[in-house]
């Protein structure tokens, strides 16, 4: 016996004629009802249960459109194709917008019924099945991959397809594998942090390297302003490449968008990163140029991103570009960024932005605080789809339409990304040991190098001697760091929740979207 395969009603006034299609769905596993008017079909629609309603447009009575709206406001969820001998412009307009599932043109057949039906009831079953199939044959090519001598670029496509299936399971939460996928995103990392330790070091002291925080300016801001465009530096403090994929589809239709990496410096936090991004310095160079930044740190000053203006102002000056004007914007809340978005007449006009916006970092800091955002944001998928929705109704979009519409290029990247951190680990440190989760400055700090790496002398990782004897520890994988003393209240209050400061691909891989108008 043939499986149902979905209850579809026809509504045809000829429908009688159209036997031999009827027959031929019927073969195919579908229980087929008819009717030739538009009242019985939506008296039919209110008492029986189907799955997909077939719609004649030109029928005594009540007309196609007419009945739609009527079974609309039965069903909303009933999806209906509409069959129409109008090749007519507005009559295809009017179904778009009362959302058919499709819009076919008489004469049709059998064949093309089938797979007009086919595509309504069955798309979401064979794309399930399609990714369940691609996803086991990837599975097995990235295994074999990271099993070998890889580059940073390596690194990247690795870290592209990885979230790539990420992204494709997020649309069919019914596949299974989503466990055997967060396995295999640890199993990258493991080896990732194997890379940097290995790599990251001499990649400092040469030219030939990849792309590093400190490079972002000349590699990616500098060629556009050389080109006489307009030019807006949007950094999204922890935005993570999965993140921005999400939000990717909001701005195809205003920008060609093309996307590049860097790599976050170490530790993979706000006064490290970013100051190397607006600066174009390591962060052993800045402290020289900006003393002030220097004593920030020392002092722990309440923030360590004053100085950012200043930064660009001194990156843009050294690139030959003093002449150009140049607004900063650092932005933490909703109302600022309205507040500046309603100042756009007066943006509009300069020649270089810099824009910080904190949206992304802050859920994630507020999330460890709050029961209600930890259930809105259970895992990295609830992230994304949370990051999704505020982007959609963010003052942000609406400026960065605002932007394609006058001809600016935006390059749009972060600091750093963020790791959803679970295994807790113990660190020896004194009272003045900075307060990171994922990092730990300090005096003669000690942990397990198996979770951490340690470095007990800056200069080797160009970074700052902040006291006498400092240490770095910066976690791996999914560790966080633990003190002896009330180790089990914060533990159980840090697991799962998404940190910085680390090794991991998605603190370290950063995307860099070059975004260029379609205006």
């Amino acid at each position: 016996m043939t499986k149902n395969r979905g209850n579809i009603l026809w509504v045809d006034d000829e429908v009688d004629h159209l036997k031999p299609h009827i027959i031929f769905l019927e073969d195919k596993g579908f229980n087929m009802s008819k009717t030739t008017n538009g009242q019985d079909a939506v008296t039919m629609v209110s008492r029986d249960a189907y799955d997909l309603v077939l719609l004649d447009q030109y029928m005594p009575g009540k007309d196609g459109m007419t009945t739609l709206r009527e079974i609309k406001e039965i069903k909303p969820g009933l999806p209906v194709i509409l069959i129409t001998k109008s090749e007519e412009e507005d009559l295809m307009d009017e179904a778009i917008s009362e959302n058919v599932a499709q819009f076919l043109i008489k004469p049709v057949n059998p064949t093309q019924i089938f797979m007009a039906c086919k595509q309504v009831l069955e798309q979401s079953k064979i794309r399930e099945e399609s990714a369940t199939r691609g996803y086991l044959q990837e599975f097995q090519k990235i295994q074999f991959q990271l099993q070998e001598e890889m580059s940073a670029d390596d690194w990247w496509d690795i870290y592209s397809r990885l979230v790539k299936w990420q992204l494709e399971f997020d649309n069919h939460p019914d596949i299974s594998l989503g466990d055997i996928l967060a396995e295999q995103i640890q199993s990258a990392n493991s080896q990732f942090v194997k890379f940097i330790t290995t790599h990251y070091k001499n990649w400092l002291f040469k030219e030939d390297r990849p792309v590093l925080s400190n490079d972002v300016f000349k590699t990616f801001v500098k060629p556009e302003i050389e080109q006489q465009r307009k030019t807006c530096l949007v950094v999204i403090d922890a935005l993570r490449y999965d993140q921005f994929k999400v939000i990717q589809d909001f701005l195809n239709p205003y920008y060609d968008i093309k996307f590049d990496y860097q790599f976050s410096l170490l530790p993979t936090a706000t006064p490290f990163s970013r100051n190397a991004i607006f600066s174009g310095l390591f962060p052993d160079e800045f402290i020289k140029r900006f003393p002030e930044q220097l004593n920030d740190m020392v002092t722990h000053a309440k923030s360590l991103n004053q100085h950012e203006k200043k930064m660009m102002r001194f990156a843009m000056d050294k690139a030959g570009f003093k002449e150009k004007t140049l607004r900063y914007e650092k932005i933490n809340t909703a109302e600022q960024g309205k507040r500046f978005q309603s100042h756009y007449s007066e943006i509009k006009n300069i020649d270089v932005l810099g824009l910080v916006v904190n949206f992304v970092d802050m859920l994630a800091h507020k999330r460890a605080e709050s029961d209600v955002l930890k259930e809105m944001v259970p895992d990295v998928s609830g992230y994304r789809s949370a990051i999704r929705t505020w982007f959609e109704h963010s003052w942000l979009f609406t400026l960065l339409r605002d932007l394609s519409r006058d001809g600016f290029t935006v390059i749009m990247t972060s600091d750093h990304g963020s790791a959803q951190v679970s295994k807790g680990v113990l660190v020896g440190a004194d009272k003045e040991t900075s307060k990171g989760v994922r990092y730990k400055i300090g005096r003669n700090l000690s942990t397990n190098e198996k979770h951490a790496l340690i470095i007990r002398h800056p200069a080797d990782y160009r970074l700052i001697n902040l006291m006498h004897q400092t240490t770095y520890l910066i976690a791996k994988e999914d560790v966080f760091f633990l003190y002896p003393n009330q180790q089990h209240k914060y533990e159980s209050r840090l697991k799962d929740s998404f940190q910085h400061g680390g090794i991991s691909l998605e603190e370290m891989m950063v995307p860099v979207v070059t975004m260029r108008s379609k205006s």
